[in-house]
């Protein structure tokens, strides 16, 4: 069944999400389904996006919800699993990977806050899986300012990105930029609007053949 006819036909815990995510969620995430893999959502709102996962993927995914709400345990049920700490908490982070293993798939859509964000990003992007993906939404929140955002302000998780470009291109510097464990586990970043996907992995060794007759 599509993510967006589950969506549309809740009779569930409320959901919440933009519409133009879904055509986003079903090209990063169908090749997940009915398989198994632990997936992180940071931010549990109404509980509902977490019973689209379980329906979405199938019997064999593990959901894991972090919230700092603690009402957010009344949200459990077969295979959801729901963990009450601060995301930007490296021990707390730290002991949910302890309690599941690392995830395949993180979905930050916590506190949009941008220091949350980049706290949480710098600890965990390195942890998970590295075929995994990593997916920070709502980003409209770095452009504002109670969010510690703003065009252009240092710190906001979409001036981190800008940087993290040239670290993913890194090996074209000439010297400039040193690789790091960003770029040697990175193949991609998409940039859509309000999110940012990352989609984990390693390139072998890179060259341009010239293939054909002169």
């Amino acid at each position: 069944m599509a993510l967006w006819d589950i969506f549309q036909t809740n009779t569930g815990k409320v959901i919440h999400k933009w519409v133009h995510y879904f055509p986003i969620y079903e090209r990063f995430f169908q090749e997940y389904v009915g398989k198994p893999f632990v997936l992180f959502e940071i931010g549990c709102g109404r509980g509902g996006s977490l019973q689209m996962w379980k329906k979405y993927f199938g019997p064999h995914v593990i959901i894991v919800g972090l919230d700092i709400n603690p009402d957010c345990k009344d949200f459990e049920e077969e295979q959801i699993n729901v963990r009450i700490g601060c995301q930007a908490d490296i021990a707390f982070l730290e002991s949910v990977i302890d309690e599941f293993g690392v995830p395949d798939i993180v979905l930050d859509d916590g506190s949009h806050i941008m220091s949350d964000i980049v706290n949480t990003f710098n600890y965990l992007y390195s942890k998970t899986n590295d075929k995994g993906l990593y997916i920070v939404e709502d980003l409209h929140t770095a452009y504002w300012e109670e969010y510690e955002g703003g065009v252009g302000v240092d710190g906001s998780f979409i001036e981190k990105c800008k940087s993290l470009i040239d670290e993913l291109n890194s090996v074209h510097t000439r010297g400039v930029l040193p690789e790091s464990g960003f770029s040697k586990s990175t193949m991609a970043m998409h940039f859509y609007d309000s999110m940012v996907v990352f989609e984990k992995g390693a390139y072998g060794r890179k060259y341009a053949p010239e293939i054909g007759n002169s």
